[in-house]
């Protein structure tokens, strides 16, 4: 019995068509009649596949760590493809005979692993940690330059990893690690603004230290000024003082040496005229009286020799009888008085 059959794949899937071990088709999206006693078909699917995986690692502190991510390929080369692995289709043309295509993304995992564990089994935890894009970028360049993803005829797509977590012990640590360092930074931010304040205030402090002696030394200098000016002026005016007194010594002085030659001017102007007077006396001792009385009364005027004579008639009022004196003699006495 001849059992034919009717094949038809969509367009993201590579035919090939095998009869007798010899291949008849292959291509994408093909649609055929076949006799399924003779015939083989292989189906690669070529659209995007993904991968997932969570690797259980150690790093090189001897700490566990779990990576998880996935991975993205795609068959380039299907002939490659069906060469290593058996994509044969099921006599009923809606199965796989084998478990091989569910292989291929186990072995892109493990060419994935194989750089993982390599890159985690020389880093610290705490690096390790921290290498998320890093290993991103070492595994897509690794896995497209590796013999066995070339030999799969696939593509590596995309990389990528969604978590890079220790135990939760480890965690717990570190969490209460973090927490100790973050505290402590805390502690050291307040200790930093306090010692800022602290010496921000001494700043002002010293400033205003600064400022109060530099006032002082200004008042001091100002201080010093006033009194060297005073000084000066003192000085000054004891020179001017000491220039009066020489001064007025210096008159005094003078002024001693004229009292002194007036004094000897009088003396000798006194016995000039004590001489002048003895000799006019001695001479006028010699005189008779009648002459002196003659000489005396030469040189008084009208009204003194009235006054001699009233003087003279008193002396001899005794042997006067009658004295008779006008008016008018009186009269021109007043006169000559007044003026």
């Amino acid at each position: 019995m001849i059992n034919f059959k009717y094949f038809k794949a969509d367009s993201s899937t590579f035919v090939i068509q095998s009869v007798n071990g010899k291949v008849r088709k292959q291509g994408k999206g093909l649609s055929f009649w076949y006799n399924s006693d003779k015939t083989s078909i292989a189906a690669l699917p070529l659209n995007a596949q993904e991968a997932p995986f969570i690797f259980n690692l150690q790093t090189s502190d001897f700490q566990s760590l779990r990576i998880q991510g996935q991975i993205s390929f795609q068959v380039k080369q299907p002939e490659k493809t069906a060469d290593v692995l058996n994509f044969n289709l099921s006599k009923d043309g809606k199965s796989y005979s084998s478990e091989d295509p569910l292989k291929l993304s186990d072995r892109v995992v493990r060419a994935a692993q194989t750089v993982i564990q390599a890159k985690i089994q020389t880093t610290s935890l705490r690096d390790a940690l921290l290498i998320s894009q890093s290993l991103v970028i070492l595994v897509n360049q690794q896995l497209a330059e590796q013999a066995v993803i070339e030999s799969l005829g696939i593509e590596i797509l995309d990389v990528s990893i969604s978590a890079i977590a220790p135990l939760p012990e480890t965690l717990k640590a570190l969490e209460a690690q973090a927490r100790e360092s973050i505290l402590k930074e805390a502690d050291d931010a307040i200790y930093a603004r306090r010692k800022f304040s602290v010496e921000q205030e001494r700043t002002i402090k010293e400033a205003e230290l600064e400022t109060d002696l530099s006032v002082q030394a200004k008042e001091q200098q100002i201080e010093e000024a006033r009194l060297d000016n005073e000084r000066k002026i003192l000085r000054e005016r004891a020179e001017i003082e000491q220039e009066e007194l020489i001064a007025q010594v210096s008159a005094e002085a003078k002024r001693n040496e004229l009292v002194a030659l007036s004094v000897e001017n009088q003396r000798i102007q006194s016995d000039a005229d004590a001489y002048s007077i003895e000799s006019k006396m001695k001479a006028y001792s010699q005189l008779p009286v009648e002459n002196l009385k003659a000489l005396a009364l030469a040189k008084m005027g009208p009204e003194q020799l009235m006054a001699m004579a009233f003087e003279s008639l008193a002396q001899n009022a005794g042997k006067i009888g009658e004295l008779n004196i006008s008016p008018d003699l009186f009269s021109q006495l007043m006169k000559k008085g007044g003026k």
